[in-house]
């Protein structure tokens, strides 16, 4: 946790239960104790992911991806709350603040899932989304609490628009064990959902793209040093978990890694 109190585990990608199910945590955010701010605010490092080849594949791939959660001033670069993301921000007060992002966003290759080949699906480039974001901080109860609500529209004009909804919870601290669950919903436009889910003989429209849960937990391995896992589970909904291209409707992507504090 960093020194706003914040979750500073990774997660890459999409999305959730409505923010409101973490409420089904109540006794395990109670047993969640105050922690003094750190020394070093700023965390960085590599991490390996077992992810599917696109949400709805059945063939799974590993890749190396950033732990990275950077804050000075109105300035931040993050991958801690689902998307690798840069951009300036304000405190307009209430625990709120508002501001704008660039994202990576993750393409899709046919050479990854032996489905793409046989239909002949093209590939989806990475991309890149600029977009805007609100975020709140506080507690319920001793457990600090997260959530975002986020608006990205890629570049590629072709490729439509995403929001996310996402919250996070801390559930556990206790010495140098740390753990936490978050939840995050995202609702993608019909562009969007055609970039990703179209196929010959269907035309996918928009609405609830996905819902996702995961389990977050890190142990200090030094002062500076930090081992990070993550555990999600995605699934899919709507005319995404409709199309000829998903071959089931629940991934799971598990990442685990060290950082350095700083």
């Amino acid at each position: 946790m960093d020194r706003k109190g914040k979750m500073s585990y990774p997660r890459h990608m999409k999305v959730s239960f409505p923010a409101g199910l973490l409420l089904l945590f109540p006794a395990l955010a109670l047993a969640q104790a105050a922690a003094a701010p750190p020394e070093y605010e700023n965390l960085i490092g590599p991490a390996v992911r077992s992810r599917p080849a696109y949400d709805g594949s059945k063939s799974q791939r590993l890749d190396l991806v950033p732990i990275l959660d950077y804050e000075k001033n109105v300035f931040f670069a993050r991958t801690v709350q689902g998307v690798l993301e840069a951009g300036a921000r304000a405190s307009v007060g209430g625990g709120w603040k508002l501001g704008g992002q660039l994202a990576y966003e993750e393409g899709r290759k046919a050479s990854e899932s032996s489905l793409l080949r046989n239909m002949n699906i093209p590939d989806v480039s990475v991309g890149l989304s600029a977009g805007l974001h609100a975020e709140w901080e506080g507690k319920i109860g001793p457990a600090p609490v997260i959530f975002v609500a986020r608006w990205r529209d890629q570049l590629h004009s072709d490729r439509g628009s995403q929001t996310d909804l996402r919250g996070t919870v801390g559930v556990y601290e206790s010495g140098p064990v740390q753990a936490g669950v978050y939840a995050q919903a995202t609702w993608a436009t019909q562009k969007s959902m055609r970039t990703y889910y179209a196929a010959p003989g269907f035309d996918p429209g928009g609405g609830l793209l996905g819902v996702s849960a995961g389990v977050i937990g890190s142990y200090d391995l030094a002062k500076r040093w930090q081992a990070i896992v993550n555990l999600e589970a995605h699934r899919l909904q709507g005319d995404a978990a409709r199309s000829p291209l998903t071959e089931r409707r629940s991934n799971y992507y598990l990442i685990g890694g060290v950082a350095y504090r700083f």
